[in-house]
């Protein structure tokens, strides 16, 4: 059973989880519960209500309700959520979400955006609309037309570049696609930062030069990276990793190219520590989309989370950021970077 990053699973227990990964064990698929059905819900579907969940409430609600799908990952040694099998209902494919809206005669105003977003794609870059696609809350349909945003899925590394540099052309020429402005940026550092790791001006300073977010006729957008299959590469169970504490690293980033993939991995060399054990860092991974982007190929950076032992044919470590969704206290900054110059 393939899934990626961005497809979102629907469960026989009537509860919807995004997957989270790209390799998988035989019995189950790791993915993360986003929405559950709560007659309360500011979400509805087939005349059903439901929730959306952050990280601790779906843990809290599996662990009450349904215990089965938590498991001891003895990959990563942390506890996991995982969707399994026998309770896969279906899978939902962002590209297929993405075609049946293209080819639907009857769109609400966000759909229509959603068909806009990927015309004025193909027409500057060429990528072909079956390497674009559509999740979030639209994959499943528990949308809100007057105030979800839009999260654009592009398949393959480099297209994804691709779009975000023509992204960048687009919003020089005041074109259909703005960057974000006004009332959206306090929306998104209340969204993405919960703590004081980055300030109000720091926020902005870098997502406007990620040119992977935008604003489409009032509505946000996110133009989010997913690999294609020929860039999946290994099993699930080939490489183990361990927990080792809390390190924080300054370092120099060699390879971004996969800086918006989930997760956002970043290689790096010239490694000092700052605090933690001493070990050789190669890698920096960002499980949360707040840091997915934020350092550049040459960039001097400083990180701080969670240190990773990774074992495969050899033994290396990495530094994990957004082991939770809300990444309190874990970061990536520019070295010495001061938003006054």
């Amino acid at each position: 059973m393939r899934v990626r990053p961005r497809d979102f699973i629907y469960t026989t227990d009537d509860l919807f989880f995004a997957t989270t990964t790209y390799l998988h064990p035989d019995d189950r698929i790791i993915s993360f519960l986003r929405y559950t059905p709560d007659q309360n819900g500011d979400r509805c579907l087939n005349n059903k209500k439901y929730s959306k969940v952050d990280s601790n409430q779906a843990y809290k609600f599996l662990g009450k309700k349904f215990p089965e799908y938590l498991f001891d990952c003895e990959i990563t040694n942390v506890q996991m959520m995982g969707v399994p099998i026998e309770r896969v209902e279906k899978i939902l494919l962002p590209t297929e979400r993405l075609q049946e809206i293209m080819e639907s005669e009857k769109r609400d105003k966000l759909l229509n955006k959603v068909v806009k977003l990927a015309e004025t794609f193909h027409d500057h870059t060429g990528i072909s609309f079956n390497k674009m696609g559509i999740s979030g809350s639209i994959l499943p349909g528990l949308y809100k037309p007057d105030v979800s945003d839009i999260d654009f899925v592009i398949y393959g590394l480099k297209n994804h570049r691709v779009a975000m540099e023509a992204f960048e052309d687009i919003k020089k020429d005041k074109g259909i696609l703005k960057g974000i402005e006004g009332e959206f940026w306090k929306k998104l550092y209340n969204k993405r930062i919960k703590d004081s790791s980055l300030s109000y001006e720091e926020f902005r300073w870098y997502e406007n030069r990620k040119n992977n977010r935008g604003i489409l006729d009032g509505t946000l957008f996110d133009i989010l990276q997913t690999r294609d299959w020929d860039e999946i590469k290994g099993s699930y169970g080939a490489t183990r990793y361990e927990p080792m504490g809390v390190i924080e690293i300054d370092c120099t980033v060699t390879d971004s190219l996969a800086a918006f993939d989930n997760p956002a991995v970043y290689k790096v060399e010239d490694v000092e520590i700052i605090h933690g054990p001493d070990v050789i860092i190669s890698e920096i991974a960002s499980y949360t989309h707040t840091y997915a982007g934020q350092a550049k190929e040459g960039e001097r950076i400083t990180a701080r989370g969670k240190l990773e032992k990774v074992i495969g044919e050899k033994v290396s470590y990495r530094l994990i950021v957004g082991t939770t969704r809300e990444s309190v206290g874990e970061f990536i900054k520019l070295k010495n970077f001061d938003i006054k110059n």
